[in-house]
């Protein structure tokens, strides 16, 4: 028994010994146990990791070393995967040249790990910027991460193939060749680039304000983007307007109003007297001027004159302006002023105008009978019609 043991033991040994592609299957297995393990344990090291760094930036009283950590947690977990590979590839007892390679696998994975690890920490380092206030805005700070983005992946990708043995001068002078021929057809492209960063620069409007583009839409602006800017019109309808547009045609920012105006010219019947005239507009002077609603004379103009004398009508010129610059309250100012206007008409004893026509007969034709509607009906009266 104890020989038949020893000589299933040796077959045994024998298939562990035995070569596979010129590996041994013991080794072979204890490479893929390694990974596994590195597969299997790389979030746990991670979270491990994370928490032990969590524990030290407790220490201080900021919040932007926690965001850097949880920024990089998911790339850290890609470094046991590496730290994997490295062993694995030691335990098969690879020859020199696919030593090489796995070492090669192994250095473009770490460098995944830290431009990955770079671009993450892209997003906290901006909040950080725009936590601190000054001169950037929402709108360059997405800019600014975009732009970093991109470049943390063309520079991995750089180093990967540096790695990896690949010349990359000749592979840029390819791009410069190919970025000439796609510039001359894309110029279009580019003078939107072009305008966009303008418009971030001179700051004609931000996100969410009130603007109107001469002859192309009016609405509210929702994103910024390097090609072009969308405003959502007041039905809700989504316009994509190219940034050069803006660079063409006169943009109107409501949102950055002082005061918003209201300019009327209210019609007067023709019968009214100077004395009503002047009462109609002291009243409605006196009116905007003791009201809160309206900016007072020292900030802005206004007026309230006998201005005209339209076809039916006497026109009064109401020319103010109210503090706010919210539609909807200067809506309600509007209405009040409307009926305190109409108030002061009526109990001046005065009338608004409406379109009319008067016609006036200097010559009648001879035998033409004149027509008295008073004496006509007199005369009905006496006769019992």
């Amino acid at each position: 028994m104890p020989e038949s043991l020893a000589e299933f033991w040796s077959h045994v040994e024998a298939v562990w010994d035995m070569a596979f592609f010129g590996f041994s299957a013991g080794r072979i297995l204890a490479a893929f146990f390694i990974l596994f393990i590195a597969y299997v344990l790389r979030r746990l090291i991670a979270r491990v990791l994370a928490v032990w760094l969590r524990r030290l930036a407790a220490r201080t009283k900021t919040t932007f070393d926690d965001a850097l950590i949880g920024a990089v947690e998911k790339p850290l977990a890609l470094a046991p995967i590496a730290l994997g590979v490295f062993f694995a590839a030691r335990v098969l007892g690879l020859s020199e040249d696919l030593l090489l390679f796995a070492d090669r696998i192994v250095r473009s994975l770490i460098a995944i790990v830290i431009f990955w690890s770079l671009a993450r920490l892209v997003e906290p380092i901006s909040s950080l910027f725009a936590a601190r206030g000054g001169n950037l805005t929402e709108t360059i700070l997405n800019w600014f991460r975009q732009a970093l983005r991109i470049f943390f992946l063309f520079a991995g990708a750089a180093a990967i193939l540096q790695v990896w043995g690949i010349p990359i001068l000749p592979i840029l002078a390819s791009f410069s060749l190919l970025s000439v021929a796609i510039a001359l057809g894309a110029q279009d492209l580019f003078k939107n680039l072009i305008a966009g960063a303008t418009i971030l620069m001179e700051r004609r409007f931000s996100l969410g304000e009130w603007v109107k583009v001469d002859g192309v839409v009016e609405g509210t602006v929702d994103k910024i983007n390097f090609r072009s800017t969308q405003i959502r019109r007041f039905d809700k309808a989504p316009v994509q307007v190219p940034n050069a547009v803006f660079s063409d045609s006169a943009v109107t920012n409501f949102s950055r109003m002082t005061h918003r105006r209201i300019y009327w010219m209210i019609g007067l019947e023709y019968r009214t007297s100077v004395d009503q005239l002047r009462e109609i507009r002291d009243g409605v002077e006196a009116y905007v001027t003791g009201n809160e609603d309206f900016a007072p004379a020292s900030e802005v103009s206004t007026f309230v004159r006998i201005d005209s004398f339209a076809d039916s009508s006497i026109n009064m010129m109401l020319y103010c302006f109210t503090k706010t610059t919210n539609w909807g309250e200067w809506l309600e100012i509007k209405e009040a002023l409307a009926c305190k206007i109409i108030e002061i008409v009526k109990g001046a004893g005065a009338g608004f105008a409406f379109p009319s026509q008067s016609v006036y007969i200097e010559h009648l034709p001879k035998g033409a009978e004149i027509f008295d509607p008073e004496s006509s009906m007199a005369n009905d009266e006496r006769n019992g019609n």
